[in-house]
């Protein structure tokens, strides 16, 4: 009798515990499955790359922004990779791995290096059109450079002081990065502008490692070794940022005509609040934008024009009020 009782027991258990099992998963199933949907991943036209030089540079973002835009207007998919900071051999290193992915097309900052030149060379034979954006590389097998006249962009920074200085003026120059090829040719522009204004001359040169607080200790020193200087020139985005800096930390009360490079948010304020008096304005949106539509273009055909710069100016105080829609 004991063991008849036992056994229903058991029995009654067991069917109790598998019903709220099967409840458990049931209601667990209607709680937690979500219906999967016919949907299928989206096909894109082209698979293209954009090799930037730093990942978190607020210049690169844009000119993501702009590359992203194009993308999207014409069913492309567009991977945007770079290194943490800037780094040439871990530049070269994500080309290489971009080539090795069989993308569509690739833009990258052009680097004067025989392996860039190979590289190229390596997608070139692969079919993979390659565009250099920022930075040209001539010697390379390139299929287009897109982006500033960076001669043209140095030129002008020289013509800034010397239109509108008076007087002996000892220039100081920061620049992002003494090998980069942008920098240089920003450098030669210059040079060429003030070489018939005796009265402009470069006194020293810094690097910022394009960094904004890169930019303010270039400052400092060069202000500490040459007290003279009264006018600084930044070739990059973050030095007019960091000029300012590094000046109020060393000298905050002295007069200096100060031209930077770009126009980002943090630039075109200072030049509202009469700490920086130029700025050199590059088109990076513009820059990304066109670089599709380029290597669109080379899916087809191989373009008359290899060289595509897109639009350089000059920005002062009086010019906010009518390309930003602000009072003076």
């Amino acid at each position: 009798m004991i063991i008849k009782t036992r056994t229903l027991f058991y029995t009654i258990t067991i069917i109790f515990f598998l019903t709220s099992f099967i409840g458990m998963l049931f209601y667990g199933y209607k709680t937690f499955y979500i219906e999967p949907t016919n949907a299928t991943s989206k096909s894109y036209t082209h698979h293209f790359a954009l090799i930037a030089e730093e990942t978190e540079n607020d210049y690169w973002r844009l000119i993501e922004q702009g590359a992203k835009e194009a993308a999207a207007e014409n069913d492309i998919f567009l991977e945007y990779v770079a290194p943490q900071k800037a780094d040439n051999d871990q530049l070269l290193r994500l080309f290489d791995r971009m080539i090795a992915a069989k993308v569509d097309g690739i833009i990258v900052q052009g680097v004067e290096e025989e392996r860039f030149v190979d590289l190229v060379h390596k997608a070139t034979e692969r079919d993979i059109p390659i565009i250099t954006i920022d930075t040209d590389v001539k010697s390379s097998a390139r299929k287009a450079y897109v982006g500033t006249d960076n001669f043209y962009a140095g030129e002008l920074a020289g013509k800034t002081i010397i239109e509108n200085t008076e007087g002996k003026q000892f220039v100081g120059i920061i620049t992002g990065r003494f090998e980069a090829i942008n920098q240089q040719e920003r450098m030669a522009g210059f040079q060429s502008a003030i070489a018939s204004e005796p009265r402009v001359q470069i006194v020293a040169k810094e690097e910022s490692n394009i960094t904004e607080i890169g930019a303010t200790q270039a400052t400092y020193a060069l202000l500490k070794e040459n007290p003279k200087v009264n006018a600084l020139v930044g070739l990059s985005a973050l030095d007019g940022v960091g000029m300012v800096e590094g000046l109020q930390e060393i000298a905050p009360n002295k007069e200096m005509y100060i031209t930077a490079f770009d126009v980002l948010p943090e630039t075109l304020n200072l030049i509202r609040k009469n700490e920086i008096n130029a700025t050199i304005e590059q088109y990076p949106h513009e820059m990304g934008f066109d670089s599709v539509e380029v290597l669109i273009d080379l899916q087809k055909q191989d373009l008359l024009e290899n060289q595509i710069f897109t639009d350089t100016g000059v920005i002062e105080k009086q010019d906010l009020s009518k390309i930003h829609g602000e009072s003076q």
